[in-house]
């Protein structure tokens, strides 16, 4: 991830589980993942960033080359294929992460 590489099938469970991850079943695909970082708010309220050299780029209120966003061509190219956006998840925010709805 901090080499900024897209990713799609990886055989792996989803953390903490037992369940197949939708990479595992190549329903998935990060795009471009130093640029757009997987952010959580922890329950101690620390931020889990991944990759952690992402960080300058959770502040999406700026413009940067590579930041995926509503207006950007893969965002709606995925979303107009049937992927949904984890930008636009509300308990955490996995921008590099589109994913088959199923």
């Amino acid at each position: 991830m901090r080499d900024n590489n897209s990713s799609c099938f990886c055989y792996r469970n989803i953390a903490a589980t037992n369940n197949l991850s939708k990479h595992a079943r190549g329903l998935a695909i990060d795009i471009n993942t130093l640029y757009n970082p997987y952010i959580k708010t922890l329950s101690d309220g620390t931020l889990l960033i991944q990759p952690a050299t992402g960080e300058p780029y959770c502040d999406r209120s700026w413009d940067f080359p590579y930041k995926i966003d509503h207006n950007d061509l893969c965002f709606k190219l995925f979303t107009e294929a049937g992927f949904d956006w984890g930008g636009d998840w509300t308990n955490r925010k996995d921008y590099q992460h589109f994913e088959i709805i199923e």
